[in-house]
């Protein structure tokens, strides 16, 4: 498999991140954001919407990271990631909901600000940031994994990337132990990859 990423894109990092959780073997393309890589001609072939990840799967081609996530946990067949319960599978379409909307209008929005000098309103998306983390804070306080499953699933990787860095986009975690707890659990899995730091926001 091929993943065509950026190491700043933290929809880029839950993609590489699951491939190597899962040990499926990949070459990571580097498409260069900063010269408009993904506007030219051949990358909109792959993904119209000119945004990283792209998977190419030996010519299947998967944009979008969460549609990755999927499409991986089905083809390395049965597995916790991806649970095939109908009461399980509920849970982690519902937190690949959240990642898709509240994590990606807040602490994604936040940290495009610091990092990518992007024209949101701090105040707006931080406090939206901790709104959810709120949500997830007290989820966290019952379950060990997101989607309230035994073991990880796709759920976990797909909130992470964008959890971890908040920070970066001056949304604290500080108050949050059981969040962090959470990361901590995900960092400790066999086949972890860290996201690339920026110096920026809090970390800065």
């Amino acid at each position: 498999m091929k993943l065509y990423h950026y190491a700043l894109s933290g929809h880029a990092h839950r993609a590489a991140l699951f491939l190597s959780l899962v040990g499926v073997e990949h070459e990571l393309i580097e498409v260069d954001l900063a010269s408009d890589a993904h506007k030219k001609p051949e990358f909109l072939s792959l993904n119209a919407f000119g945004e990283v990840p792209v998977l190419d799967d030996d010519g299947t081609i998967i944009p979008d990271s969460l549609a990755i996530l999927v499409y991986v946990a089905r083809k390395i067949g049965p597995s916790h990631w991806l649970p095939s319960d109908p009461i399980d599978e509920a849970q982690v379409q519902r937190w690949l909901s959240v990642a898709a909307g509240k994590i990606a209008y807040g602490a994604c929005a936040a940290r495009l600000i610091t990092v990518f000098g992007a024209s949101f309103h701090p105040e707006e998306v931080i406090g939206r940031a901790h709104v959810t983390l709120a949500v997830m804070e007290k989820m966290l306080e019952s379950q060990h994994w997101i989607a309230a499953t035994q073991e990880p699933t796709i759920a976990d990787v797909a909130l992470y990337s964008y959890v971890e860095r908040a920070p970066e986009g001056n949304v604290d975690l500080s108050g949050y132990p059981k969040i962090r707890a959470w990361l901590h659990q995900i960092e400790t899995l066999p086949g972890f990859v860290p996201f690339q730091r920026t110096r920026a926001g809090l970390e800065a």
